[in-house]
């Protein structure tokens, strides 16, 4: 049960995914990767050169500006929902070492296969194959 009192459930789904789809979903794993790792990185030297700390909304303002420009672009094609999830699960690494229960955060590596984490809003399933 949550700390809310509401009984939590969770659903394991497999999904036959189509050639586009794998394509995709492959480039939204690299773009989570590449995002977390931005993030890390400007988190990091804005610690160590100025000894700023960085919030998650600056960084969400920073994954605007990557959008926009032109090297970073291909940002714009993948599911913004999981791109942010990124970020989420970066202040969560961060609130973790923080709070002493985990090691400063550490870069993601592709040969370590990869996620995107997706909300419930984030898509719909009409059932069919």
């Amino acid at each position: 049960m949550g700390a809310d009192g509401m009984v939590r459930r969770a659903y394991k789904y497999r999904f036959y995914s189509t050639p586009g789809q794998e394509n995709l979903l492959r480039r939204t794993i690299g773009c989570c990767r590449l995002v977390y790792n931005k993030a890390l990185a400007a988190r990091t030297e804005a610690w160590t050169a100025r000894r700023e700390s960085v919030s998650y909304n600056q960084t969400s303002t920073m994954l605007t500006g990557w959008k926009k420009t032109e090297e970073l672009a291909f940002l714009r094609e993948v599911s913004s929902v999981a791109l942010q999830q990124s970020l989420r699960h970066l202040q969560a690494a961060f609130s973790n070492f923080f709070d002493g229960t985990a090691d400063y955060p550490r870069f993601k590596k592709k040969s370590r296969g990869g996620a995107a984490t997706f909300v419930r809003s984030a898509f719909t399933w009409d059932g069919r194959t």
